[in-house]
């Protein structure tokens, strides 16, 4: 081998081997990046549940709540009523 050659080699090999260490790099990043995403899709997850449960609770509650007050405005008029 002539020292153009062994001069090519050495150049391809450092290349090389700063390509292979930066996909190395990146795949760490890439792979704590999609787990960061998974918790914050984990979390948003888990709100979305606690908001649909507060609004069927909500919902229940609602209903119950209109039953109330159709009974007290009937005890507030029966009450006008008496005076």
């Amino acid at each position: 081998m002539t020292t153009t050659d062994t001069t090519l080699l050495i150049i391809l090999t450092v290349l090389l081997s700063l390509f292979f260490t930066l996909c190395i790099v990146l795949t760490i990043i890439v792979i704590k990046l999609v787990n960061s995403v998974r918790r914050v899709v984990a979390k948003a997850e888990s709100v979305v549940e606690s908001v649909e449960e507060a609004a069927e609770v909500f919902k229940e509650t609602q209903g119950k709540l209109a039953i109330v007050k159709v009974i007290r405005n009937i005890l507030k008029l029966a009450k006008k009523e008496r005076k």
